[in-house]
């Protein structure tokens, strides 16, 4: 086990000292490497970790490098290697960029408004991980967005092109109206169990299929502050449709950045939910059309967005959303990362939860939660105590089902920062 251990940050450092010393390069990111311990279920194991983030101009790539060995018998859980489970993510842009491209996990997408897909995650579990795409092109006059979910299996598949029509007839400078854009958009989910509708039989519908219409208009666009107004209209192919009207309001100030959105959401008939591919989409796929089929209100809801920025370091996004008539449809969104705000300490937070019947029943861990929680404290510029707290889900490769499962990591971090 000593040898496995001086190896691993042996392996820590040269892999730094190389990539730093790369000629006419400038990367900039940092690697963490730590030793500790994780618990699955009943079994306890030691974790060898390494987990890159390298960033040269708009390429970025992460990595997430995680040896197990079983506390007991010293054997190497070598399926958290499989699948390519080791990678986070390579990346080209950022979302809204021009270009945008990512390959690996998908952490939160979103389509267009959001209103059909908002905040998905192809990727569960980390011990489930899926290699996915997200592709964004902006041509200036037209582009398009889209993702897919899951490379070594069939998955989800969406699309949104729009246009900017008044760009081809010379307008693109008249206020507000200029900005007008027009998108359309697809998304389906070609596995043959999300469409249906009743366990253990036959069903003509074979996969979901979602589609949209969506015009936005830009109200102001200046320095500090930018609002922009949308409307959706979606169509669940034989189900229900919906559609709904929000604000986005982008704000710059010393040393703070705000974005808020809200949305209001209406049913246009029975058998129809916004943003139906959520962040636990994957774990209910199978079932989800059963619930849709069986929605007879029409209520309308609300959806609401605030993400804060303060001084480049503390970061605080909560999302919410709720139908007015629907006591158990509550969905929240809730991360944050305290940065180099607070001295010697790192906070780091990502919660999500469904089917919220009341403020009772928000932070409540059960089958409809996910947890990220993790702390550290800093021992000097390099070294971190870290303890970790999972609560996510896996897939029991029996049943087909994806079940509860609960992480505790424990371990030393070593922190290089390089580049710049």
């Amino acid at each position: 086990m000593k040898k496995i251990i001086l190896t691993f940050c042996l392996t820590i450092f040269i892999a730094i000292n190389s990539y730093s010393q790369l000629p006419g390069s400038k990367p900039g990111g940092n690697v963490e490497g730590g030793v500790g311990f994780t618990s699955i279920g009943d079994q306890t194991y030691y974790q060898l970790s390494l987990a890159p983030e390298f960033a040269i101009g708009k390429f970025g790539v992460g990595l997430d490098i995680n040896l197990l060995i079983n506390t007991k018998d010293n054997t190497i859980l070598w399926k958290e290697m499989q699948r390519g489970r080791f990678l986070r993510y390579l990346r080209w842009g950022h979302k809204g960029d021009d270009l945008y491209a990512r390959l690996g996990m998908l952490d939160y997408s979103r389509l267009g408004n959001g209103t059909i897909m908002y905040l998905y995650k192809n990727s569960p579990s980390i011990s489930d991980r899926k290699i996915g795409m997200e592709l964004d092109y902006n041509f200036g006059k037209f582009g398009f967005e889209s993702m897919y979910s899951d490379f070594a299996f069939q998955g989800v598949i969406g699309m949104r092109p729009y246009v900017k029509p008044l760009h081809f007839a010379g307008l693109a400078s008249v206020p507000v109206i200029g900005g007008l854009e027009i998108g359309t958009t697809f998304i389906t989910d070609l596995r043959d169990k999300s469409g249906r509708t009743v366990i253990g039989k036959d069903t003509t519908l074979s996969s979901i299929k979602v589609m949209g219409l969506d015009i936005s208009l830009p109200l102001t666009k200046l320095p500090v502050f930018t609002t922009r107004v949308y409307t959706d209209f979606n169509k669940i192919i034989n189900f229900g449709s919906g559609m709904a009207s929000g604000l986005d309001i982008n704000s710059t100030l010393p040393g703070v950045t705000i974005f808020t959105k809200i949305e209001r959401r209406y049913a246009n008939t029975a058998r129809y939910m916004p943003n139906y591919f959520d962040t636990f989409y994957e774990k209910d796929f199978s079932t989800k059309a059963q619930i849709l089929d069986t929605m007879k209100s029409v209520s309308p809801g609300t959806f609401g967005v605030l993400t804060m920025g303060i001084l480049g370091t503390l970061n605080v996004t909560v999302a919410y959303s709720k139908m007015d008539d629907i006591p158990e449809s509550g969905k929240l969104h809730l991360e944050t990362s305290t940065g180099k705000i607070i001295p010697m300490i790192t906070i780091n937070v990502g919660y999500d939860k469904v089917k919220i019947k009341d403020s009772k029943d928000i932070f409540t861990l059960d089958e409809r939660s996910l947890l990220y929680l993790s702390g550290g404290y800093m021992l000097n510029s390099f070294t971190r105590i870290d303890l970790t707290y999972l609560y996510t889900f896996k897939l029991n490769t029996s049943t087909g089902k994806y079940e509860t499962e609960r992480r505790i990591q424990p371990r030393i971090t070593f922190v290089f920062p390089f580049g710049g």
